[in-house]
C-alpha cells in the first residue's frame, strides 16, 4: 500500500490546495472521517468545520470548509465546497463578531427575520471559530 495520495480542496472560486498527503480528516455527515491512501472509494457529504491534512513530510495544515462533498478515489481525494479558507487566514475577531450579530438577530424575534438563514449563519460561524481554535491548539503543541 502506498503511503501518500493526491488531495485537492476546491471552492467555488478556486483550488485552494493541491498536493500529496498522508491523511485527510474531516467531519462527514455521520461523524468524523479519516482518509488514508488505499481507502475504499466513497462520496460523502461533509459538515462545516475544520479539515486537517497531514502532508507527506508529516506536517499538518488546517482548513475551514463550509460543508460540501468529499470524493475518495483510488488515486485521489477531492473536497468540493462553496467556501474553503486556510485556518491561518481566518480572522477570529471578525468571525466572533459575525456570530454575535447572528445571535442578536435571532434573539430580536422580529417578523422579518429569516430564522433558517440566521441559524445556518450561526452554525457556520461556530464551525469557523472551532477551526481557528483547533488550529491555534495545534500550533501551541508544536
Amino acid at each position: 500500500m502506498t503511503s501518500s495520495i493526491h488531495c485537492s480542496i476546491v471552492s467555488a472560486e478556486q483550488e485552494i490546495f493541491a498536493g500529496t498527503v498522508q491523511r485527510v480528516v474531516a467531519t462527514g455527515t455521520l461523524g468524523e472521517i479519516g482518509v488514508y491512501p488505499g481507502h475504499t472509494p466513497l462520496l460523502t457529504g461533509i459538515q462545516p468545520g475544520p479539515v486537517k491534512l497531514v502532508l507527506e513530510d508529516g506536517s499538518e495544515e488546517m482548513f475551514f470548509a463550509s460543508g460540501g462533498f468529499l470524493e475518495i478515489q483510488p488515486t485521489s481525494i477531492t473536497l468540493l465546497t462553496d467556501t474553503a479558507v486556510r485556518a491561518d487566514d481566518i480572522d477570529e475577531a471578525a468571525a466572533q463578531d459575525a456570530e454575535r450579530k447572528a445571535q442578536q438577530e435571532l434573539s430580536d424575534q422580529r417578523a422579518d427575520v429569516d430564522f433558517a438563514r440566521v441559524a445556518a449563519d450561526m452554525k457556520e460561524q461556530a464551525a469557523l471559530l472551532r477551526t481557528v481554535r483547533k488550529f491555534r491548539d495545534q500550533k501551541n503543541r508544536a
